[in-house]
């Protein structure tokens, strides 16, 4: 009996799919309407319609991977959670003050991202560490108490914590979740030191809250899928395509779905360099025309182009063709990429 690889990417216009027989290499292809309501039910719709032709069997299916757009579209759309930041005593404005760079360096009257989160959120919690992770203020439980409380208030359901030099000692963040959780027990909470524990107070805090910000809709996206797939018989977990390129298990995906910003985009780039290499290229464009957005990719000696670090919601792209300070920083690795709303569904 055969065995098969099912691959399912979610755009804004189609949701397409691959089946692949690890048996014999035959490729099966299939695409359906994206499900704007339910992303998942598109998701299942193709393995259904591969049944429906007698070509595979839900407990023959070895390995699911997964592209999808649901991390991108609940920043770009504005549709993400009701997010409070708990900060460092000092350091509530560090979403607001940003950088002093200006992505129309000759444009006096533009504007800056606006923040994801109201300043009236961003709750300031006394605590201090030093560069080193030296203690110098303890971090004050009450105050956290207080601050998740009113927040709660707010109708606010996802948190992010983002504590000064907190990269160097997780201490104060980490208990400041058990505090939060103590309160709220189905909140989501994320914490600087687990999605960017790296040096930069506002690129730290602009990750951890966009991680925050999509946290709920994506872990709602996934969950369905898991159930529908369940209910299918298909009992494989889905690896989720990474904005780096890379995959990561489903459970991680639901805690940092900020890596998720350019999965479906990067997938894009990956196989233009593996056909690329194919026909005998190392140095190529790739060229990706979606139902939404066209994207562009560069491939120097057979390697898609990574930066480190990427602009989420920004006016042309990720990297070198981003417009600077147009989006919201992200500290975390993505393939390069260049992008224009002008896909061909949104022209329809």
């Amino acid at each position: 009996m055969s065995h098969f690889r099912l691959a399912v990417d979610i755009g804004g216009t189609f949701t397409d799919a691959v089946l692949f027989n690890e048996n014999t290499g035959q490729i099966h292809t299939d695409k359906v309407l994206t499900t704007q309501s339910d992303l998942s039910e598109g998701f299942v719709s193709c393995f259904r319609r591969f049944r429906e032709r007698s070509i595979s069997d839900p407990e023959y299916i070895r390995y699911i991977v997964h592209g999808t757009t649901v991390a991108t579209n609940a920043l770009l759309e504005r549709r993400g959670a009701r997010v409070g930041l708990l900060s460092t005593h000092g350091f509530r404005d560090v979403l607001e003050i940003g950088r002093q760079i200006r992505h129309e360096l000759y444009n006096l009257q533009t504007d800056k991202p606006v923040p994801l989160i109201p300043r009236e959120w961003s709750l300031e919690i006394p605590e201090r560490l030093n560069h080193n992770g030296e203690v110098l203020v303890p971090l004050d439980e009450t105050a956290v108490i207080s601050a998740v409380e009113y927040l709660h208030q707010e109708n606010v359901d996802s948190f992010a914590v983002c504590f000064l030099h907190s990269y160097r000692n997780s201490r104060h963040e980490r208990r400041t979740k058990e505090l939060i959780l103590s309160v709220l027990p189905d909140a989501s909470v994320s914490l600087s030191v687990d999605i960017a524990p790296e040096i930069r107070e506002y690129w730290r805090a602009s990750t951890t809250v966009t991680n925050a910000y999509i946290a709920p809709a994506v872990t709602n996206y996934l969950e369905k899928v898991e159930k529908r797939l369940t209910a299918n018989n298909i009992l494989i977990k889905p690896h989720i395509m990474q904005s780096s390129g890379g995959l990561m298990a489903i459970d991680h995906a639901k805690e940092k779905p900020v890596l998720l910003l350019e999965s479906g985009p990067a997938a894009g780039v990956i196989a233009g360099a593996f056909f690329a290499e194919v026909a005998g290229f190392k140095d190529v464009i790739t060229f990706d025309m979606g139902g939404t957005t066209a994207k562009m990719g560069l491939v120097i000696g057979g390697q898609p182009r990574l930066e480190p670090e990427f602009e989420a919601g920004g006016l042309s792209g990720t990297g070198a063709g981003l417009s600077t300070a147009s989006g919201y920083p992200i500290l975390a690795p993505t393939i390069d990429l260049v992008e224009v709303g002008a896909g061909g569904g949104s022209i329809a």
